[in-house]
């Protein structure tokens, strides 16, 4: 179940809800910009305690997207989409199939402004029950020749800025020694899991499913229980899991030089940029660090690129977050307000006017 938090100021373009009318689930697409393209989000199919709160992450989710495409170099707005879920609900086969294909009757609807994806939640095969309704979708298994799962990209998208990090702090890229704590063993979470064990990092890991206890054991990291792992000293904290898990109590408590993960959101409050900094924290803005999947995803689709020339452009993401260290610290801002400059300037030079905050 995903944290409530207070719905963000409305600067949308256009915002579709629908109840569906095959699966009858509460169903949002919230398209916040087009001013560089066709926008580009995934969908995530989610429980929450409200519609509202659906709306509410929709709305974060997809203001996110505009500033991580644009900070990102991609000719591509922002948008998302949100499947919600009451609690205690569960699909079967059949109503999953019928809330996917609600979803690409609703894509369909944003007449080609809004392209969709997987996201927490959904899969490539569920895109491939979106493409029987719309064409505005991106991400489609392997073997129908899609560009399958973004995951891989998105991880070496967050290793990258995890070392571009550390050197920030130390002066050395390098994870080998280093202390991480990874909050969230996902699909991003695990694969990079996996790249800093074998680099020689000292992980410490948590995960709200028990049963990933076992990439613990395997990879011999450290176990903590969910709620806790913020307490662990760490170099660098990595959020990978599902926003507002930085509270201003685990803010104030949280015992790590660093925060740099692929959650989207992860402040609970934008206050609490300013609140790690006056802790000496260093924070890596989210849709900076976690812009590889998107990168991935929007240039295969558009055929930019070898696929080792599109990965190098994922890799690029440690340079941009540098890009974004040096401007904080010459400005003598947050990281988080350099990064938002960053995208802002694109698009003020796509649209030649201001752009809200």
């Amino acid at each position: 179940m995903t944290t409530a938090l207070p719905l963000p100021e409305f600067t949308h373009e256009r915002v579709e809800v629908i109840t569906g009318h095959r699966s009858g689930l509460f169903i949002a697409v919230a398209l916040h910009s087009s001013a560089l393209g066709s926008a580009l989000g995934g969908a995530r199919l989610w429980t929450y305690p409200q519609w509202s709160d659906a709306l509410g992450d929709v709305l974060r989710l997809s203001a996110a997207m505009t500033l991580k495409n644009a900070a990102a170099g991609l000719d591509a707005g922002g948008g998302k989409a949100v499947i919600g879920l009451a609690p205690g609900t569960t699909l079967d086969a059949e109503r999953r199939r019928a809330a996917f294909l609600d979803l690409g009757d609703a894509v369909e609807a944003m007449d080609g402004l809004y392209r969709t994806a997987e996201d927490v939640g959904s899969t490539t095969d569920d895109m491939l029950v979106v493409s029987e309704r719309t064409a505005h979708v991106v991400g489609l298994p392997d073997r129908v020749g899609g560009s399958g799962e973004p995951a891989g990209p998105t991880s070496l998208g967050v290793y990258e800025a995890i070392r571009a990090t550390l050197e920030q702090l130390t002066g050395v890229a390098d994870v080998a020694g280093r202390a991480v704590t990874i909050s969230g063993l996902g699909q991003v979470g695990s694969r990079l899991a996996v790249r800093l064990s074998a680099e020689g990092a000292r992980l410490t890991v948590t995960d709200v499913d028990p049963l990933k206890r076992h990439l613990a054991h395997d990879l011999e990291a450290a176990w903590v229980p969910p709620g806790e792992e913020h307490l662990v000293p760490a170099d660098v904290f990595v959020p990978a899991g599902i926003g507002g898990l930085l509270t201003d109590d685990v803010i104030d408590a949280l015992d790590a030089r660093a925060v740099c993960g692929p959650a989207n959101n992860p402040l609970a409050e934008r206050r609490g940029a300013d609140r790690l900094a006056s802790r000496g924290i260093l924070y890596a803005p989210d849709f900076v660090v976690n812009a590889g999947g998107v990168i991935y995803l929007d240039l295969v689709a558009k055929g930019l690129g070898t696929r080792d020339e599109i990965l190098a452009r994922v890799a690029g993401i440690g340079a941009t977050l540098r890009r974004v260290y040096a401007d904080a610290a010459e400005r003598g801002v947050t990281p988080l307000e350099a990064a938002e400059a960053l995208a802002a300037g694109r698009l003020r030079a796509a649209t030649g006017t201001a752009v809200p905050a």
